[in-house]
């Protein structure tokens, strides 16, 4: 099982402070750095403010070396897809080929009317999130010399070079959430990977199975697909460490034990080995204390030569 670390620096953080997790993440051994892509933060102050997803793996792409990089997830009503494909394929070609694009069809409310972001009801979003998806693989697909059409629900695209490319042949393409119909379909249809965030092992079951059927029905070994979990991380050598990070992050023990990877590296352990009963090969362990780097070490020295 691969373990990514993944962040959410709209709850309060600075780029230094996203810096210093990807480098010790990175010489620690863990697969990606993963970031949320959030401008509002959630039930906090979230000072100093929110720092832009895309230009922050910018500078990260330049900063480490082998450390896998990208966002859970940008939302599609964000930015217009001919830029996000720009964007993303100038940030891999910086990275040497380390890039992922998390993608969904964007939810928070609240978020879009602070920025002046546009919030379409969940129908149209749906259909912009299809769009971009099409448009961003078909530019980044298109042979150089030849030219890329879309005729889409709300975005379409005439005569577009597709330029730039990507360093990776295919950037991959990770698309997750609960929805019954249309994710599991967009999931089969465009994605590499489906995650599904902060889950128990029932609705992981589930939802795993609506994926497999759809790829299934779309003629799509569902074999192919990469099926991962995120879940927040609260682990502790005793009793006392854990009752203090659980305290760190404003969670109960018992409730993020139930709900997270958490308490002892065993019981971390233990819970990675139910979603990986399940066809989970990778989790992303929610990092919601920054400044604790003992933490991801723990976790490393403890918890992963166990799931490798």
């Amino acid at each position: 099982m691969d373990l990514r670390i993944f962040t959410e620096p709209q709850q309060g953080a600075t780029y230094d402070d996203l810096l210093r997790v990807a480098r010790a993440a990175e010489d620690l051994g863990f697969d990606a750095f993963f970031r949320s892509d959030h401008y509002l933060p959630m039930n906090v102050d979230g000072r100093p403010g929110p720092t832009d997803a895309w230009v922050t793996l910018a500078g990260l792409a330049r900063e480490t070396s082998t450390i896998r990089l990208g966002t859970l997830v940008t939302s599609a009503t964000f930015r217009y897809p001919g830029p996000l494909a720009v964007s993303v394929a100038q940030v891999d070609a910086m990275s040497g080929g380390r890039v992922e694009l998390g993608l969904g069809a964007g939810w928070y409310a609240e978020e879009h009317a602070a920025g002046a972001i546009p919030f379409p009801p969940v129908g149209e979003r749906f259909d912009r999130f299809e769009d971009t998806l099409a448009i961003v693989t078909g530019m980044w697909a298109t042979p150089e010399g030849e030219t890329f059409d879309h005729q889409g629900h709300h975005f379409s695209v005439t005569g577009s070079p597709g330029l730039p490319k990507p360093a990776q042949d295919s950037v991959p393409i990770v698309i997750g959430g609960g929805g019954k119909k249309r994710t599991p379909a967009l999931a089969a249809r465009y994605a590499s990977e489906f995650n599904l965030p902060f889950a128990d092992a029932e609705t992981t079951a589930t939802q795993f199975d609506r994926v497999r059927a759809a790829c299934a029905e779309a003629g799509r070994d569902p074999s192919s697909m990469t099926f991962s979990n995120a879940l927040v991380l609260c682990c502790g050598s005793s009793e006392a460490e854990v009752a203090r990070r659980a305290g760190a992050i404003g969670r109960e023990v018992d409730e993020v034990i139930r709900n997270g990877a958490a308490g002892s590296p065993d019981q971390v352990v233990d819970t990675l080995g139910r979603f990986a009963e399940l066809g989970s090969t990778r989790v992303y362990l929610q990092v919601l204390d920054l400044h604790d780097l003992d933490h991801l070490a723990l976790v490393a020295e403890q918890v992963m030569p166990q799931v490798a």
